[in-house]
């Protein structure tokens, strides 16, 4: 959703948005080991809904020559600062040309700091233990190098407004005619699998008023266990509003579909994929209503991907996780130390 924040402002600064997505290769050599393949990040960059059109394959510096191949007048950039694998700014061609503007960076979250909760799997994150030792120790480890403190790769929290879920939302209502879907679940990380499963739903009908509801932390707990779920419920609902197939969020909605709920939004259809149903508190369906109004249909996405199988992913790569963070780290200190030398040279 930090992504999806910076498309959104970038798309408010044109009339067309195109997305450079970077090979599994350069972002190795840049950065260190990608968490998703190419193939799934195009795709997940192309489900967001203020993204008109991806470039795959886009170089990691980027040119005036690239910029021209795609028609583009600028290019925008989160005001973080992203490096080459020897320390340049990779926008400097661009900036000197004039064709570069800034957009804000999302507080208080960034793939580091994902990566860390998942390596750390404790449920210090999403509860109120802040002095969890292992966790403390951990995040300052994972989010500082030996020397200092990056205010960019560190771990700092999310602080969720009304105004960043009104920028994130399509604030359509339903119309005459709509399928009004209900869709329920974690959306925990949210992926390339939910989205496989998203756009399959949209194609069930002629206008899909796609509606998805989010479970609270702890009922995803109690249900997926662990440290279940990584994104607390204010990250997954900025992530699934981002994505261009869903209308509209219902935040924390109950775990059974009650028959209040479908009347309430005069649903005409729930779904659900093809990953195991886990009974209620009580034992019971919570898809008993739909299956009786015969309104309840599985979907299958065709693709496999979970959550659990992400951090899997970033588990089996652990070490080199940790080691690209620290790198990633002492690079940034070590520019923000020379941007601070020239300051002090300045006055």
């Amino acid at each position: 959703y930090g992504h999806s924040n910076q498309l959104r402002q970038a798309r408010a600064m044109g009339d067309y948005l195109i997305v450079g997505v970077h090979t599994d290769e350069e972002i190795a050599k840049h950065k260190g080991p990608p968490v998703f393949t190419q193939e799934e990040r195009y795709k997940m960059v192309q489900a967001i809904k203020w993204v008109d059109e991806i470039a795959p394959g886009a170089p990691y510096v980027t040119t005036l020559e690239t910029l021209d191949k795609y028609s583009c007048d600028f290019c925008v950039h989160g005001d973080d600062i992203t490096l080459t694998i020897d320390g340049k700014d990779t926008y400097e061609e661009v900036k000197t040309a004039g064709r570069y503007r800034e957009c804000k960076r999302t507080q208080g979250v960034s793939t580091t700091d994902l990566v860390g909760r998942m390596l750390l799997m404790t449920k210090a994150h999403h509860s109120n233990i802040d002095e969890d030792l292992d966790y403390r120790k951990h995040t300052d480890n994972f989010g500082k190098g030996p020397k200092g403190h990056s205010p960019w790769t560190g771990v700092s929290q999310f602080l969720q407004t009304s105004q960043k879920i009104i920028q994130f939302a399509s604030g359509k209502e339903p119309e005459p005619g709509d399928t009004i879907i209900y869709v329920a679940g974690a959306f925990d990380l949210f992926h390339v699998g939910h989205v496989d499963f998203l756009e399959k739903v949209h194609q069930l009908a002629e206008k899909p008023y796609i509606i998805a509801g989010l479970h609270f932390d702890q009922e995803v707990n109690r249900y997926k266990g662990k440290n279940y779920p990584i994104m607390n419920i204010h990250e997954r609902t900025l992530s699934v509003l981002a994505c261009r197939y869903v209308s509209e969020v219902v935040i924390g909605a109950p775990y059974a579909v009650t028959a209040d709920l479908l009347d309430h939004f005069k649903v005409t259809l729930v779904c659900h994929g093809m990953t195991e149903v886990v009974p209620d508190k009580d034992g019971s369906d919570p898809y008993e209503e739909p299956k009786r109004r015969g309104i309840f249909q599985l979907v299958d996405s065709g693709n496999n991907l979970t959550t659990d199988l992400i951090v899997q992913r970033i588990i089996k790569n652990r070490l080199e996780f940790e080691a690209r963070n620290q790198k990633k780290e002492a690079k940034e200190l070590a520019v923000l130390e020379a941007m601070r030398r020239l300051e002090e040279e300045k006055h």
